[in-house]
């Protein structure tokens, strides 16, 4: 049985890993923001080693993100939606897009990035740990 799981709108791509998740992170950029058509977006990191992709129809979109270094965004290319990214400053890790997973219910965010380009109407939880730019480190 897998510790996460989870698919797109469309059921066409299905991912899975038994690895536990390392940290949920709240990224506030404005390309999560253009890619979630929200904003923000709940990624939650896990290991590549393990993590396996089923289905017929997946695409990729490679960019810089906000920390200036690529990104490449894997998404449906059936129903568009976003499923999980390869940051170059995470090597061994994915960080999959909470709203595609099967039961996001027991995630409890860690930290939020980019705060200092979040909505002005987007209410940040301060106690947790918040990173106006990119985390490099």
């Amino acid at each position: 049985m897998s510790t996460l799981n989870g698919s797109c709108l469309c059921g066409n791509v299905q991912y899975s890993t038994l690895a536990a998740p390392l940290m949920t992170a709240v990224c506030h950029c404005s390309d999560c923001q253009k890619q979630s058509g929200s904003a923000f977006s709940v990624n939650v990191l896990v290991p590549t080693e393990g993590f396996e992709v089923e289905g017929r129809s997946l695409s990729s979109y490679a960019s810089n993100g906000g920390s200036g270094l690529p990104v490449r965004r894997f998404f449906c290319s059936t129903c568009g939606s976003a499923l999980y990214s390869a940051i170059t400053t995470m090597p061994g890790l994915f960080a999959v897009k909470a709203g595609t997973l099967s039961d996001a219910s027991a995630l409890t965010p860690a930290l939020h990035m980019f705060c200092a380009s979040a909505q002005p109407w987007v209410a940040i939880d301060r106690t947790l740990t918040c990173y106006e730019q990119a985390v490099t480190e």
